[in-house]
């Protein structure tokens, strides 16, 4: 069988699954939730044995830190990911959920009703962890998935995908309704893209290149996240011990993933206090720090920073740091540089806060916390199939309700148009 012939067969396998998903109660998709949990964490030692495989050969090929880092199934991993699971068993179905309803001048009920969208395509790069993240979220929302992960992940995600087919079969779904491309070549993903009569969505995951190619390539729409530059404003009224926790942890805590902060905006009065006290943690961290010039005035260590490091999704320890005259000048950096991702402000006024929640524009926004927190398991939607950028038809981390469209729905008593 050739790659086209058995990606088409894979995609007609998950539009026919997509119909039994859709009639599927919450019961029985609850139960199959539970068995895939189970299963990820009963076999965690066959999981890291398939996953060493994939770090063995990631390694020999030279890969970044942050790229191993991502690959990595570890026991916490594995753990997150059946613990993200139970969440979504824990959340409302929003299958069949009834959003409004209204009556006509004529006595006509109209409505509208959540439906799932029906084969959701996903394509991502070496997190192995997506596998659970995505089958979980599309079970909930009855959509059938077709996972396609990199090269370097696929005796992980083969592994896990296997582990959550099993439950699914066991709880009364189909077994199509998770399936994962068994090819590595980029023509799987060059057909999988063109059949827009099998598949609905189409959702990268990955670096900046990967969504780009999908996008340009796709017959089929595509939610896109090209990239993550998000930025901490600290604003002059800022609690500094406060101020040097988040943007410490919005930096560090995990600086290969697009949540991180990748720029610290920091007001003019004050940045004499703050950047001293933030710039030594971020050296005993192995930070390196790029300043504008007032930047560089305070820290004598940073390095010039470039007009390209305003708009560079590092995914390292690097750091842009730019001083502002106030928080226009904040949200002006923001719309200019930014990806529409995450932006924080540290502050004690409640005004600033509120203004800076109403005018920044991206997709999450977020008042005295970490950037980290932009992600879907850490908001509350169990886990999370990727995060939007783009507003049409979602924007940010997309959960349950993501997975979903409304069609409308109307009750009549015999009402007929004149």
């Amino acid at each position: 069988m050739s790659i086209k012939e058995e990606i088409l067969k894979i995609a007609q396998a998950a539009r026919q699954a997509s119909f039994s998903l859709s009639r599927l109660d919450t019961t029985a998709k609850n139960k199959a939730l539970e068995l895939m949990a189970s299963g990820l964490e009963k076999n965690a030692a066959a999981l890291k044995e398939a996953n060493k495989k994939d770090l063995d050969a990631a390694g020999a090929k030279g890969l970044s830190k942050a790229m191993l880092d991502r690959l990595t199934l570890s026991d916490k991993v594995i753990a997150s990911m059946a613990a993200g699971l139970r969440e979504v068993i824990a959340l409302p179905d929003p299958v069949g959920e009834v959003t409004r309803m209204w009556k006509r001048p004529n006595g006509l009920q109209v409505g509208k009703m959540r439906i799932p969208i029906g084969v959701i395509g996903i394509i991502y790069e070496s997190r192995p962890n997506v596998t659970a993240d995505a089958a979980g979220l599309c079970l909930k929302s009855s959509n059938a998935v077709i996972l396609r992960g990199g090269s370097e992940s696929i005796h992980s995600n083969a592994a896990i995908a296997k582990v959550l087919t099993k439950a699914c079969v066991a709880a009364g779904a189909p077994a199509a309704a998770i399936q994962v491309i068994p090819v590595t070549e980029r023509e799987a993903v060059l057909e999988m893209l063109k059949l827009e009569e099998y598949i609905d969505l189409i959702i990268p995951r990955g670096g900046e290149g990967l969504i780009r190619f999908v996008v340009e390539n796709s017959k089929i729409p595509v939610i896109k996240h090209y990239k993550g530059v998000c930025h901490v404003y600290i604003d002059e009224f800022a609690d500094l011990e406060t101020a040097v926790s988040i943007a410490f942890n919005s930096k560090v805590q995990r600086p290969g993933v697009c949540n991180s902060m990748e720029t610290l905006l920091v007001h003019k009065e004050a940045a004499a206090a703050f950047l001293p006290l933030v710039a030594t943690e971020y050296r005993k961290a192995g930070v390196e720090m790029r300043g504008c010039p007032r930047t560089r005035a305070i820290l004598k260590d940073a390095k010039a920073a470039a007009e390209e490091d305003w708009g560079t999704e590092y995914l390292d320890l690097i750091l842009a740091i730019k001083v502002v005259d106030s928080m226009d000048e904040a949200i002006a950096h923001i719309e200019k540089y930014g990806s529409l991702h995450t932006e924080s402000i540290v502050t004690k006024d409640y005004a600033n806060s509120h203004r800076f929640l109403r005018e920044v524009n991206s997709s999450t926004v977020v008042v005295n916390a970490s950037t980290r927190f932009s992600d879907g398991f850490q908001l509350g939607l169990g886990a999370e199939i990727g995060i939007s950028t783009t507003k049409i038809h979602a924007f940010g981390p997309m959960g349950l309700e993501e997975l979903t469209t409304q069609k409308f729905i109307i009750y009549g008593n015999g009402q007929i148009r004149e």
